[in-house]
Order: C-alpha cells, then structure tokens, then sequence
C-alpha cells in the first residue's frame, strides 16, 4: 500500500493527471489485476481518479473490481464511465448481469453496446465466458436471431479468423465474394490490407493504408497495420514513429513501448530504446521479453557488464528457459570469456538441444580455449542439425 501511495504522488508531482499520466495509471493498475492483484490496481485508480473523472480509469476500476468479486462496485464504475463517456461502460454492465444470471438486463447492455462506437465483434461476445451462464437460456437466443452485424463486417470477422490460421487463400476468396457485392469501400481496402500484410506484400500494404489513415486520422487499427508494413520493409524509423504516433493518441498498450524499443534498437538510438524498455520493465519488471531486450540494447551500446545484469537478473527469473542462457552467454561470448560462455551454452543445450547455433556457437568457444576435440564434436552436431555455416570450422579444425 505505501508503494502505491508514493507511486501516486511522485506522478502526481510530475504533472497533473489527464493524457499519458491517465494511460500510465491503466497500464500499471491492469498489470496488478493480470497479475491477481485487484486490490492494489484498484488503490492506484482511486488515487488517480480523486484528481481526474477519466472515463477509463472508471472501466479499468471496474475490471479490478470484477476480478475482486466486488460486483456492486464494478457496476457503479461501469455506469460513471457512461456518464462521462456514453456508452463506453456498456459492454462491461452486459458481462457483470451476465455473471450475476441476470440474463434480461445482460442483453440490454449487450444490445446498447452493438448499436454503439464501442460495438464489440461477434467472435469476442460468443469466446467471452462471462456469458457461459446465459448462453442456454432462451432470451439469448432470441437475441442472436437478430442480424446484428453487416455482411460486410461478417466477412471481415472471417478474413480475420482465416488469417490468423494461416488459410490466407480461403481469407481471399471470402475478400472476392464480398467484391462482387459491394464496391470499394474503407472495410474492404482494409481487408485487403491485412491479406497482403499476411502475404508479405508489405508496400501495397503501406498504399492501402496511408490512404486510409488520411481519411480517418489516428485510427488505431490501421496504424498497427501501418507499422508492421513497415517493418517489413525494413524501414524502423517509419515504424518508430508509428508506435508514437499510437502511443500519443492514447491507446492504452504497454506493448507499444517494447515494439517501439525495438524499433529504436535497429536504428541505433538506444538512449530512446532504453527509455521505453525502462517504462515497460516498471508495469512488468519480470518480463522475460523485455530484460532480454533490455540487454541486447545495452549491449549494442557498448555496456557490457549492464547488458550482463539483465541477463542474469532473467536467468534468475527464468531458470528454465533456454533462451535466457543464450542470450547471457552470447554477451560473454563477445567479451571473449569462454568458459562462462560454454557453461551457458550447454545449460541451454540442456534444455534445448536441438539448436544448431548454439552448438557453432558452444564449439568456437572451446577452440578459443585450445579444446580442439570438444570443439570439433559441437560443430559436428551443429552440421547434422543443418548449420551449413559450421562446414569451415570442420574443415580448417577437424580434418586431420
């Protein structure tokens, strides 16, 4: 409680709180409630909102409130966030009278949301369990034989679901039919956006969507897109800006500031990676993604010994992942010091043997150390894993 406390003031002295100081309080109270500690997300929020009524603080509030079993509260929440924002608290009051049994008064909430800005997407409504308790019952039934959603946004909801399985040929002949129906229009641009995305045709991506992104200014969706296009083709900056252009607008993500790190990792600015990783590790400080990052950074900066604390502080955490030990060992492997570099390399071998390149890796730091023998039988293994990269070593160490 009194780290909360003084977290909240020492915000609080840096600026009021309204804009990022919001989205820092949501992001931090939702990694307690993730976490299972809805009791302190929800003393970091009461903090935030005795300064400012934010309509998220009161939605974020209520999820801990949920979570602690405190219905009452979480309902009071939802209908304050309505008050400042309309709408926005509907979707939440549908799963709690769904939780409750309260079917009636679930799928009136339910359908203020459908007809709202907030409206939620039929695949997410039908995986969310909160309604397991009603889904039997008769109202919902009857619900559901209303044609809640446009074709349009059906077929959106397929090429998606398509997508995310890997079925990128089914995704298009569904994107084909819903042409022949309808002409051009932002969903169906966006569609194809995200087929070519899938496919790799990462430039008639960045057409698609700049030209959308300039009729509708800050979208979200389209920025996501925007920026892993960019990624892949190998343009970070673009990227960088991106994720700033998403993080500034106010989407409440922490994953934005690693994506956004690494961006600035490729770029060379490790000064501004750094920081944001700094910003990611505070919300999740046991991060495996990040500290490992972290690292890499601190490494392509020159700082070894710090790149060396983070991997160890990961290894801590997470013993049993082998990419840890990699990481920790390819930082003693460029500072030339072999023998903890092997040992790291076959405590991941021991987890992982199948991976080629650490075995290359493993068997240059035994030459280094005059252990020919050793050496000779890692860079085998590597070549019968398939590391073709290995066949000089063999070749100049190992053939007598």
């Amino acid at each position: 409680m009194k780290k909360i406390i003084t977290l909240f003031w020492i915000l609080l002295s840096s600026g009021i709180v309204y804009g990022q100081q919001t989205i820092d309080y949501i992001l931090k109270a939702r990694a307690f409630t993730e976490a299972g500690k809805p009791e302190q997300a929800i003393n970091l929020l009461d903090g935030a909102i005795s300064v400012t009524k934010e309509s998220r603080l009161y939605t974020e509030r209520a999820e801990a409130n949920v979570l602690k079993g405190d219905y009452s509260g979480a309902i009071s929440d939802f209908n304050e966030a309505n008050k400042i924002t309309p709408f926005s608290g509907e979707y939440g009051l549908s799963r709690i009278y769904a939780l409750k049994g309260d079917a009636s008064t679930a799928l009136y909430h339910l359908e203020m949301n459908l007809n709202s800005k907030y409206k939620k997407g039929e695949k997410e409504i039908m995986l969310d369990p909160a309604f397991s308790t009603i889904e039997n019952r008769q109202e919902w039934r009857q619900f559901w034989k209303k044609e809640w959603y446009s074709i349009t946004e059906k077929s959106i909801s397929e090429i998606e679901y398509f997508i995310l399985a890997g079925k990128i040929d089914e995704s298009k002949e569904v994107l084909a039919e819903l042409k022949k129906s309808y002409e051009s229009n932002t969903d169906i641009l966006y569609a194809e956006a995200l087929i070519n995305l899938a496919s790799g045709k990462y430039p008639e991506v960045m057409k698609v969507i700049t030209g959308l992104n300039n009729l509708n200014p800050g979208n979200e969706k389209y920025l996501r897109i925007l920026a892993k296009a960019q990624i892949g083709v190998s343009d970070p900056a673009g990227a960088s800006t991106t994720y700033s252009q998403l993080l500034s607008s106010g989407v409440a993500d922490a994953g934005l500031l690693m994506l956004r790190a690494d961006c600035y990792r490729k770029t060379g600015e490790t000064d501004k990676a750094l920081s944001d990783l700094t910003k990611y590790l505070e919300i999740y400080p046991e991060n495996s993604a990040a500290l490992s990052l972290a690292g890499k950074v601190e490494a392509k900066s020159g700082d070894n010994l710090k790149a060396l604390e983070y991997f160890s502080k990961n290894l801590k955490l997470h013993p049993n992942d082998p990419e840890c030990y990699i990481d920790r060992a390819d930082s003693y492997f460029v500072s030339k010091t072999w023998d903890l570099a092997i040992n790291d390399y076959s405590m991941s071998l021991d987890l992982k043997p199948a991976n080629s390149d650490v075995w290359l890796n493993k068997g240059i730091a035994l030459l280094n150390s005059g252990k020919v023998e050793d050496a000779c039988h890692d860079f085998r293994r590597s070549f019968h894993l398939g590391n073709k990269r290995v066949t000089d070593y063999i070749s100049r160490n190992c053939i007598k």
